[in-house]
């Protein structure tokens, strides 16, 4: 890092490669991810090699130890970072596994030039803002897309936050270095609308082009994101004093499904510009996305619900790829689907009464986690489909555990009795609360011969990504087994269970793995699948 020369990405680039970056104004949130996600899967479907990745302005070192109510989930790629779950959108559109270096943030690159500075490499020099934190920002960015045609860059929060400003400056120099034409610009802003006087306020994004513009930016393209669609007026304003064509400004108001969004571009003035920069000039293949789109659109003659018994319900995007694996099983199912949400600290069998199948996610900490052992009981004693996702496994064996007669079992994370089914990994005592110390990431299973598991995934050996700390104890297997509950999968050296299930249950399965990060929309995790599944049989039967 710090001996790179700025000149070496214009000596190792490849002719085509080229960068596209989207930057946000006027305030967060504002969809930027999906914007990002749908671009490269319009250029993807025009044949384009494409990388991605987000640019965080946090000082945390990665989003492992992010609040999930205010922040959302914590996506894992496939070598184990934790990151923001605008990756999880990345995966989703894009169809492919990222890895850390699509996850940059500031606090990991400071940490990184302190370390530098501590060792001496700076030679005495004066480390800075600019150009030593600006440079390593662009090493970030050079080598994350190195491999692709295009690489697609998200600059999180909004033009002008404080911490912001230098990854804002280093895109700047990054597009002076590589030549300007190998870069496009879109900012994304947000026009809101008055419902006192009937009207869209341009003036947030007229101002939100003009802080991009004193940075040295003018944007190739504006996404005008607006809550109801905008009159034509809006676009022509923004164009005008925004000093970009008008067939550029591409008017994005709320849609029934993110999935829209890429047949969105591929009709809009957008398109041609990025047909002009990226120099792919075939027709976009959106086949699958419009058969996506129209699943979503039709209206099913039936619809399950599911329960998700969880903690974080104040914030739905805490469960975001839960909630799309459940999604996209039932779009495949042809059924509607109703996600109740129940709280894991007030769970009672009469919420349970109410769903057609129970799942219990992940998640981390004491509160509720009763109540999530109630869910998993209740699910087994009453045959409702069930499906545990990381500690929807644990719980379930602790469940198993207390219906062969340990009373007082549970896990370690939890509890410290002689029955503690559950326990901590070798090696994390002390780690309880630190960042980056779990087991993340892929991790391949072997599933056992004539089981639920193995024939839902119709293989025996198989990947799945993962983020936890605790394993089951198998000193417990016996009790475990006559709670009713089967060990169907395990790590290839069969010291780490991956996947339990009821086998005379109808559908009774969990995994220490988080399945939902391998999901996709228009290919269904098969253990969504199979709860979907499971769920329509039980209203048949009823």
């Amino acid at each position: 890092m710090v001996e790179w020369n700025p000149m070496e990405i214009r000596e190792t680039m490849g002719k085509k490669q080229k960068y596209i970056f989207v930057t946000g104004g006027v305030l967060s949130g504002v969809g930027k991810g999906i914007t990002a996600a749908s671009i490269g899967a319009v250029l993807r479907a025009k044949g384009a090699a494409i990388s991605i990745q987000k640019c965080d302005p946090y000082l945390n070192v990665d989003a492992g130890l992010l609040n999930p109510v205010e922040h959302g989930e914590c996506f894992v790629t496939k070598d184990g970072a934790e990151t923001d779950l605008d990756l999880g959108h990345y995966e989703r559109f894009l169809d492919l596994e990222l890895t850390q270096k699509s996850a940059t943030l500031s606090g990991r690159l400071l940490s990184e030039l302190i370390a530098d500075e501590r060792a001496g490499k700076f030679g005495g020099k004066t480390v800075q803002l600019v150009p030593h934190l600006t440079q390593a920002i662009q090493r970030a960015i050079f080598e994350a897309g190195k491999e692709s045609d295009i690489h697609i860059v998200e600059i999180g929060g909004t033009v002008g936050d404080y911490e912001g400003l230098s990854f804002v400056e280093a895109i700047r120099e990054f597009a002076q270095r590589v030549g300007r034409e190998k870069c496009f610009f879109i900012h994304v802003v947000y026009v809101p609308f008055l419902g006192t006087s009937k009207e869209f306020k341009t003036k947030p994004a007229q101002n939100a082009l003009g802080d991009l513009r004193g940075f040295g930016i003018v944007p190739d393209s504006v996404v005008v994101r607006t809550d109801l669609p905008a009159p034509d007026s809006v676009a022509a304003k923004i164009s005008l004093f925004g000093g970009i064509p008008e067939e550029n400004v591409l008017m994005l108001p709320n849609a029934d499904t993110v999935y829209r969004v890429p047949l969105t571009i591929a009709e809009s003035g957008l398109h041609s510009a990025l047909t002009a920069f990226s120099g792919f000039e075939n027709s976009p293949d959106l086949t699958g996305w419009q058969r996506l789109v129209d699943a979503q659109s039709s209206i099913p003659e039936t619809t399950v619900t599911v329960g998700l018994v969880a903690k974080y319900i104040d914030n739905e995007d805490t469960y975001l790829s839960v909630t799309e694996a459940l999604k996209a099983a039932a779009w495949e199912e042809g059924v509607g689907l109703d996600v109740k949400w129940i709280n894991a600290e007030t769970a009672s069998d009469e919420e349970f009464k109410t769903v057609d199948a129970l799942l219990v996610p992940g998640g981390f900490g004491e509160r509720g986690v009763e109540g999530k052992i109630k869910a998993a009981e209740y699910a087994f004693t009453h045959d409702v489909p069930y499906l545990g996702i990381c500690l929807g496994l644990q719980v379930a064996v602790v469940a198993a555990a207390r219906r062969a007669g340990m009373v007082d079992a549970h896990s370690g994370e939890f509890s410290d009795t002689k029955s503690n089914v559950v326990y901590l990994m070798n090696g994390q005592e002390g780690k309880e609360s630190t960042g980056g110390t779990l087991r993340l990431g892929n991790y391949p299973a072997e599933l056992e011969e004539n089981t639920l598991a193995a024939a839902l995934y119709g293989s025996q050996k198989i990947v799945e990504r993962h983020r936890h700390r605790y394993e089951v104890n198998q000193k417990f297997a016996q009790e475990i087994k006559e709670g009713g509950l089967a060990i169907s999968g395990t790590s290839p050296d069969g010291k780490l269970v991956e996947f339990i299930e009821a086998p005379k249950k109808t559908y009774y399965i969990a995994t220490q793995a988080h399945p939902e990060f391998r999901s996709r929309p228009n290919r269904p995790h098969p253990l969504f699948k199979g709860l979907i599944k499971a769920a329509l049989k039980t209203l048949d039967v009823s």
